[in-house]
């Protein structure tokens, strides 16, 4: 039994009032929101609940030892991206514990590394505490409350986090700590089944201790201190600087305005945001063509917009990070214009993250992603935590591994977005899912600004991915689109059935009128919820 049905058990009797929604990548995940809102907490509470319950439930996905970023939307103020991601250690050589695995998605396979020499500054403690700061109602210890009980008395597996396990199987397996503790994945001494109960007691005692000595305790203090040590003795990089230097930055997000409605994005130095709004814009125009969902037409705008963000990225550098002055030359009228030349000639060619969105009817929306890569290996001993991979991820290291600049965020594709619609009604949504990011976002806009879907239809549709030259397709477009894009493109994989590796698109509205809307990504374990009381 979950916690919220522990507590609330009224869920099928009809809501009187309603206080907002929630959409996230597990069940629980999404209770956690909306036990908050239905305790008096605002978006925020919410979020930062949801984000925690997310580290017990999605183990593989999120984790203390992460990095993300919050989108703030507050009713009466400007939008604020909390950046909280992960940084660069200060010192970027020595005799590292790092290798590459293999994750095995079935129809694709991605190569990450591991080990103490893969884990970059985690940011995750300081963000939730930055962001209560600012923005939250009700107490820390109330906040976590959701996460403690899930933490002690157990979620049950999932078929998500079960497949997600044996994607990533290498990981739990290289090391007796990470087989033990095993993400919440593994009872003692085998593998859990799906409908099992697993359980992480020490990551209830940490975010108890968080919410009695606040963020100086985890950074500072003895778990701090034990990552130090074990850096130092085990081949890893982090530093007692490290640590106490790390802070959240607060920046204004990327805006824009295409189809008519309003978008604020994760902002520079990650590219991600930029890059989505870029897509986007090429995309302007397709309505003054007869264009159906699925089509010919949609394929061609489609793919034809991802290759030019791919070339865009690849033309400003931007796989090392963004900065403002460059994020506004590639959002400028004339460079869109000259891209939509190549939108009408051609241009055809001859990662472990999760999402919360939750909205509040005092008109708060709050826009989270949280990574924790695919995790290190490396458990933070007594912690329950396990530590990021993130100086592994080959997608925010393109000049090679360990050759950033030190006590540098990383750059990264997550982009939490809000959206204001030309009528009025607001959405926050984000994705999952590495460098996939940016086309499940991609086309979940266009499908509710474009093909006016409502926001499951959106989320739920079928996508494709480029990746350089290699073209990922679901299953549900039409057989002129398929021929087109087998016919323009040197790899086309077709995927038989919606998959992960799409990313995981999990949205709330608020509509004109204040009626909220909520939508799971299925590819993700999508969980939504309208929250209320009776």
């Amino acid at each position: 039994m979950g916690y919220h049905d522990a507590l609330f058990n009224h869920r099928n009797l009809l809501l009187t009032h309603i206080l907002g929604a929630a959409a996230s990548g597990h069940k629980e995940t999404t209770n956690a929101a909306r036990v908050l809102l239905e305790e008096g907490g605002n978006a925020f509470d919410a979020a930062l609940g949801a984000m925690c319950a997310a580290c017990v439930c999605e183990p593989l996905l999120a984790s203390l030892g992460g990095g993300g970023f919050l989108l703030a939307q507050p009713a009466h103020s400007e939008a604020r991206v909390y950046d909280f991601f992960t940084q660069t250690p200060s010192v970027l050589q020595g005799e590292l514990d790092f290798y590459p695995i293999q994750a095995d998605f079935g129809t694709a396979t991605q190569e990450f590394h591991i080990g103490m020499g893969s884990i970059a500054v985690p940011g995750v403690v300081a963000g939730l505490f930055a962001v209560h700061r600012a923005q939250c109602r009700l107490p820390m210890a109330k906040i976590i409350e959701p996460a403690v009980y899930l933490a002690r008395e157990g979620v049950r597996l999932n078929a998500l986090q079960k497949y997600i396990s044996e994607i990533l199987q290498p990981i739990i397996e290289a090391t007796p700590e990470a087989q033990e503790l095993a993400a919440s994945m593994y009872v003692p001494g085998r593998s859990a089944e799906i409908g099992e109960v697993v359980n992480n007691p020490a990551l209830a005692d940490t975010l108890e201790a968080l919410a009695s000595h606040g963020p100086q305790w985890f950074y500072q203090g003895d778990p701090g201190q034990q990552l130090v040590q074990d850096c130092a003795r085990k081949g890893g990089l982090i530093t007692e600087t490290d640590l106490g230097s790390y802070e959240v930055i607060v920046r204004k997000p990327v805006t824009a305005v295409s189809h008519g409605a309003q978008i604020s994005i994760n902002s520079p130095p990650s590219p991600g945001g930029c890059l989505v709004v870029f897509a986007l814009s090429l995309l302007d125009k397709i309505g003054g063509e007869d264009v159906t969902w699925g089509g010919r037409k949609h394929a061609q705008a489609l793919v034809r917009a991802m290759r030019a963000a791919g070339l865009v990225r690849k033309k400003h550098g931007l796989e090392a990070g963004l900065d403002n002055q460059t994020a506004k030359q590639i959002l400028q009228p004339e460079n869109l214009e000259e891209w939509h030349g190549f939108m009408r000639t051609g241009g055809l060619v001859s990662r472990g993250t999760t999402h919360l969105s939750v909205a509040d009817v005092q008109g708060n929306l709050a826009s989270l992603t949280l990574s924790n890569g695919e995790g290190s290996s490396y458990v933070l001993p007594g912690s329950g935590i396990m530590l990021n991979n993130m100086m592994g991820e080959e997608d925010l290291n393109p000049g090679g591994f360990h050759r950033l600049p030190p006590g540098q965020r990383l750059a990264s594709m997550m982009s939490p977005a809000i959206v204001k619609l030309s009528d009025g009604g607001r959405i926050a949504l984000g994705s999952g899912g590495s460098n996939r990011i940016r086309s499940a976002m991609l086309q979940v806009l266009i499908n509710v600004l474009e093909f006016d879907m409502d926001l499951e239809q959106a989320v739920a549709a079928p996508r494709m991915h480029l990746e350089h030259d290699h073209l990922s397709v679901e299953a549900g477009f039409s057989d002129a689109a398929m021929d087109f894009l087998t016919q323009g493109w040197p790899e086309v994989e077709r995927w038989p059935e919606r998959n992960l590796y799409f990313g995981g698109v999990h949205a709330v509205a608020q509509l004109v009128g204040g009626e909220f809307r909520a939508a799971g990504d299925p590819r993700r374990g999508g969980s939504a919820v309208i929250a209320g009381l009776t």
